[in-house]
Parts: structure tokens; C-alpha cells; sequence
């Protein structure tokens, strides 16, 4: 197997095997006389054409996204990048997917979103610990290597990353026969980022009587998709271009919204001094994720009522009957970013999402731990 930076497992040179290849035996023949057959890397499943098709458009789709700090191109053995502007960086990373979200992709063949999903979620990751994205890597893994689909899968996440400031700067893509089912892929991203040591969201500040302000998603996310599709495919018997009541777009359109990056909103409050912490709401809903910010002692009350639940985690819960602490665990029901800020800041750091137009609820506040560390109310 081979590797290069966004391009295929597959190498640029041939692989290829003598293997000797009998025949019966005859008067006054020996084996060395036996014919050989040559095999060839394609012959195995892995075409190294194709793979140079894919490095060429994913070559011209990285390069948009270069900034002055990336210091190597496309096809180099590693990605190379100065970190400048920084006198104690802390340098933070992730590594994420999108869950079984991509089984929807496959369902669909709508494979141009999938990849800003998943670098949306991955600058979300890091930015709620202060960090601005620097660079991405994605892992694009498949049985039988496709050019266009790769490029489709890819132009998402170039697309993604130019959203965001950040170059995509390397990558692999696996072409590895015999391991996927057809038309089926897996996908992954690492993302590094940088902060100011002293400038880390960390939630050390966080005190009772901090409001907690709720960010809208657009929907699922990349979280609870195998939840999701039981209920909707399986339980209900909806097709992907089934048409609900209460959504505004077929099932398959509304499952695959995208997963918000919410970068430009939390870095506007941290510059502006107003932010304490920041949770972003993945899998294990606002219920699991709001204690990892939160200080030993301390917990969050959850106003109900206060943010609008989409129709869509209403439909599903509707259709499971799933209780409500699983209901709350496993979807984002609607808030896919939490701030925290001081309660005397709250109109200010009002004022800054207004002027951005971004929609922003006051969700609850931050108490003492009582048992659970987040109750609603």
C-alpha cells in the first residue's frame, strides 16, 4: 500500500508479478519451460489510472484552499506548515467522521455535502477550546476507486475548509479492494488548529449564575443517524423522497442538512472578552456535552421551551416513542453550539450575534452540581 498527501493509496508506479503458471506435462517438456502470466496491480482490483485521475482534480481543489502558511504542495510525502503570529501556541487537534450519515450519501448518491459536514464538525471540535483552524487531512477509503465520486466527496471538504481559513493541506485516499461493500466508502478528518496558551477556553472562569446561550443546528448533524434511519426507513417506511407533514423538504433532503460551523460567531465573542466555554452538541446530545466544559462542583439547568425543537427530532421521537432522557442523549433537538458567558454580558454578547444575525436563545444557567450535572427544567 502506498500513500500520498489527498491522493490515493495506490502509488505512481506499476506492481507487477511473474507467476508461473502450469501446463500439463508433456513428453520432454520440463517446468521451465511452462508459460508464465504477468499480473498486473489492476488485475488485484486497484487501477493506478484512476487513482492519477482523482490526484489531478483533488490537486486543483487543495490549492484553493492553500494559505501563505502551507509550504509544500500536493504529492509531497507530508504537509508542511509555519506556524507564525503565535509567542506560546498551543497547537490542538481532532479526528472525526460523520457516522453512518454517509449511508444516506450512498442512498441518495448525493456525495457533494458529506465531506463540509465533516469539516464542519471537526472546526467545531477545536474552536470550543479557543483554537483557530490551521490545516485539515481527510481519509477517503473505498473498494473500487472512483474518480468523479471521489472528487464530488473531496470538493466538500475543499469547500469546507475554504469556509473556514483553513487549507487542506494533505490526506490519503485508500482504494483497497474487497473490503467495502459497492458504491460504499468511509470518510474521516484530522484537523490541527493553534491558540494563545493564555487565550484557551477551558472553563476554568465558569461560575454559577453564567448564562448559557443556545446556538441553533440545522438539524441532525452527523449524530444519530442509526437511530434515525430505523425509525424513518425501517419503522415508518418512508423512502428518502417521502414528503412530511412538518418538514419543509423530503426526508432524504432534510437528513442530510448540514452540519454548521459555528466558528465565526465564537470567535467573535472570544475576541470581544465575553466568552467563558463552549460546548458543541454531538452525539450524547446537550445532556453529555455541556458537563465536559463545566468546572468540578458545578452543573447546568436547562430551560425548556426556550429554543424551538425542530420538527424533525419531533417526528423521530413520535415514531420510536424514545424516552425522553434518550431522546435528549442522542439528538441535538435543535441547539448544536452552547456559550457560556457572565450574566452582565449576556446583552452584549446579545448584541454581537445580533449584528452577525445569528439566532441565539438563553437556554439556562450554570449551577451547583446537584446529582445529575444537567437538569432540566
Amino acid at each position: 500500500m502506498f500513500s500520498l498527501p489527498v491522493a490515493p493509496l495506490v502509488a505512481y508506479h506499476m506492481i507487477s508479478n511473474q507467476l508461473a503458471e502450469k501446463k500439463p506435462a508433456g513428453k520432454g517438456k520440463s517446468m521451465a519451460e511452462s508459460k508464465t502470466k504477468s499480473i498486473r496491480y489492476q488485475d488485484a482490483g486497484v487501477s493506478i489510472d484512476e487513482a492519477d485521475r482523482a490526484v489531478s482534480s483533488i490537486r486543483t481543489m487543495a490549492r484553493k484552499t492553500f494559505t501563505k502558511n502551507v509550504l509544500t504542495d500536493i504529492g509531497s510525502f507530508g504537509g508542511g506548515y509555519a506556524l507564525r503570529g503565535y509567542r506560546e501556541p498551543v497547537l490542538v487537534s481532532s479526528a472525526d467522521g460523520v457516522g453512518t450519515k454517509l449511508k444516506l450519501a450512498f442512498l441518495t448518491g448525493r456525495h457533494d455535502t458529506i465531506g463540509e459536514d465533516l469539516v464542519n464538525h471537526c472546526v467545531n471540535d477545536i474552536a470550543v477550546q479557543g483554537a483557530v483552524p490551521l490545516f485539515f487531512l481527510d481519509y477517503f477509503a473505498v473498494g473500487k476507486l472512483d474518480a468523479n465520486l471521489a472528487a464530488k466527496v473531496i470538493s466538500g471538504i475543499a469547500r469546507g475548509c475554504k469556509a473556514n481559513g483553513c487549507a487542506l493541506i494533505g490526506g490519503e485516499t485508500a482504494e483497497m479492494p474487497g473490503f467495502y461493500a459497492a458504491g460504499e466508502y468511509d470518510l474521516a478528518g484530522f484537523i490541527v488548529g493553534a491558540v494563545e496558551k493564555r487565550r484557551m477556553l477551558t472553563g476554568a472562569k465558569i461560575r454559577t449564575g453564567d448564562v448559557l446561550i443556545g446556538l441553533p443546528s440545522s438539524g441532525l448533524h452527523t449524530n444519530g443517524y442509526s437511530l434515525a434511519r430505523k425509525l424513518l426507513f425501517e419503522v415508518a417506511g418512508h423512502k428518502p423522497d417521502t414528503r412530511l407533514e412538518k418538514l419543509e423538504a423530503s426526508v432524504a433532503d432534510e437528513l442530510l442538512k448540514l452540519h454548521r460551523s459555528y466558528l465565526k460567531p465564537l470567535r467573535s465573542l472570544d475576541d470581544a472578552g465575553l466568552l467563558k466555554g463552549a460546548a458543541h452538541i454531538t452525539g450524547g446530545g446537550i445532556t453529555d456535552n455541556t458537563p465536559r466544559i463545566l468546572p468540578k462542583g458545578l452543573g447546568a439547568r436547562i430551560d425548556l421551551g426556550t429554543w424551538p425543537v425542530l420538527p424533525i427530532f419531533e417526528i423521530l421521537r413520535k415514531v420510536g416513542g424514545i424516552p425522553e432522557a434518550d431522546w435528549r442523549r442522542t439528538f441535538n433537538l435543535g441547539i448544536g453550539m452552547i456559550f457560556v458567558v457572565s450574566a452582565r454580558k449576556l446583552a452584549e454578547a446579545g448584541k454581537i450575534l445580533d449584528k452577525l444575525k445569528e439566532p441565539w436563545y438563553p437556554i439556562g444557567a450554570v449551577i451547583k452540581a446537584r446529582g445529575e450535572r444537567v437538569v432540566y427544567e
